[in-house]
């Protein structure tokens, strides 16, 4: 292996001033309530309104604002992330089975009641947001739904978003952002009941805060910065893997992009079109950051180098421009999204697809894929048994108590064992 260009993988678990800063925050937010909410949305978005939450008529006002063509889009876009959550949501069944003469083992999945959908905005209004968190919640059969989302700083919410959240189905709107949204969703703030689970992407202030909540109520996973990871061989196209590194980069100053490639020709070739592009790319001040930071081009040996560089990254997206598809497919383990052939790209799972954009960053795709209806469903256990299979179990059961030391356990089977064992004789 050999490194073409060195950058920073950034990792949430070492920040810790960012944590620092939230975990103030949130207990400013908890103590103080609404008072603590207008103090931060007047400071980082110049925002005060007499209150958070939209009226059916200023949601009304804002969508009548939206082109007849972006709302047909949004429809074009949320037909598809509905269509690929009902198709999850098929594949999830109820459990039953008799495992011994006598004793039966199930499983329901049991949707969460309350759901908080943080929609990012800032820099850019990630109005595609509000269709990846809110409607697998409500395929999955969540009853209630908040949604929080920044106001456009000093002037309120963007129309296009307020269209997308309400088309998805979201039962309330907030329009407001960051570390406040989240604590007003998680705390129950402003005539908004605490819910049961908090979900969405966000910066790194967002995710340590649904870190920081995590245990209060639930979360979806940690998504913050954007990440792409691209394998190429020397059959790919240098100007699109530039282009496609690119596309992630103008996220944020802190979204990672990396290249594994196979052929060091390919990969020097594929550094300077990413300096040619960056020359005339309309959003180069951020992108240019991010790449110069965060941006690595690692020269692997072979396949099997590439997918274990690729598996240590654990990248949340993953695109393989590459001849042999099969073979990366098969053998790659960690990632949060995976997009295989030069013909899909990572821009087509952010908007349009139907497949989820909010996904596990800073290596966190090691042990959880991203958002689907699933993460909103409990799958909970149950059991009952006939007496005869209840003396059965008591016996070993008794055993196995005793064996611990747990006599009040012990005594528990034993009652049973006596009870109906004394029917049965």
């Amino acid at each position: 292996m050999k490194i073409l260009k060195p950058g920073k993988h950034r990792l949430f678990e070492h920040d810790f001033e960012t944590a620092k800063t939230v975990s103030e925050m949130l207990l400013d937010l908890e103590k103080n309530g609404m008072d603590a909410v207008r103090k931060y949305s007047a400071k980082f978005d110049d925002w005060t309104p007499k209150q958070f939450q939209m009226t059916e008529s200023e949601i009304e006002n804002a969508i009548a604002q939206v082109t007849p063509q972006a709302i047909r889009d949004t429809d074009y876009c949320q037909a598809n992330v509905r269509a690929f959550a009902q198709a999850q949501r098929e594949t999830l069944k109820d459990l039953e089975v008799e495992t011994r003469p006598g004793v039966i083992l199930g499983h329901r999945h049991i949707p969460v009641s309350a759901v908080g959908s943080y929609i990012p905005g800032g820099r850019y209004p990630m109005l595609g947001s509000a269709q990846m968190s809110i409607i697998p919640a409500r395929v999955a059969g969540v009853k209630h739904i908040v949604a929080c989302t920044p106001p456009v700083k000093g002037k309120g919410p963007y129309p296009a978003t307020i269209n997308a959240i309400k088309k998805a189905g979201a039962d309330a709107i907030y329009v407001l952002g960051g570390v406040p949204a989240l604590a007003l969703m998680a705390f129950g703030l402003e005539n908004s009941p605490a819910v049961d689970m908090v979900c969405g992407a966000g910066n790194r202030f967002v995710a340590e805060a649904k870190r920081q909540l995590f245990g209060r109520c639930g979360i979806d996973l940690l998504a913050g910065p954007t990440e792409i990871l691209i394998i190429a061989d020397d059959s790919a196209d240098s100007s699109l893997v530039a282009c496609d590194l690119l596309g992630q980069a103008e996220h944020d100053p802190n979204s990672g992009g990396c290249l594994i490639c196979l052929n060091e020709d390919f990969g020097r070739r594929t550094l300077a079109e990413v300096e040619r592009q960056l020359q005339t790319l309309p959003t180069k001040d951020i992108a240019s950051l991010s790449w110069r930071d965060h941006g690595i081009v690692y020269l692997a040996d072979d396949p099997a180098e590439a997918v274990r560089l690729s598996d240590d990254y654990a990248p949340e997206h993953l695109e393989l421009h590459v001849a042999d598809r099969d073979y990366f497919v098969q053998n790659l383990r960690n990632y949060g999204s995976l997009f295989i052939g030069e013909e899909t790209t990572v821009a087509y799972g952010d908007k349009t697809i139907g497949t989820n954009h909010i996904l596990p960053t800073s290596r966190s795709a090691r042990y959880t894929g991203g958002l689907w209806v699933g993460k909103f469903l409990k799958t909970c256990t149950y059991q009952y048994m006939t007496p005869a299979a209840s003396v059965e179990t008591a016996a070993v059961t008794d055993r196995q108590c005793l064996l611990e030391g747990m006599q009040a356990h012990a005594i528990t089977a034993q009652v049973r064992m006596n009870r109906y064992g004394a029917a049965k004789n």
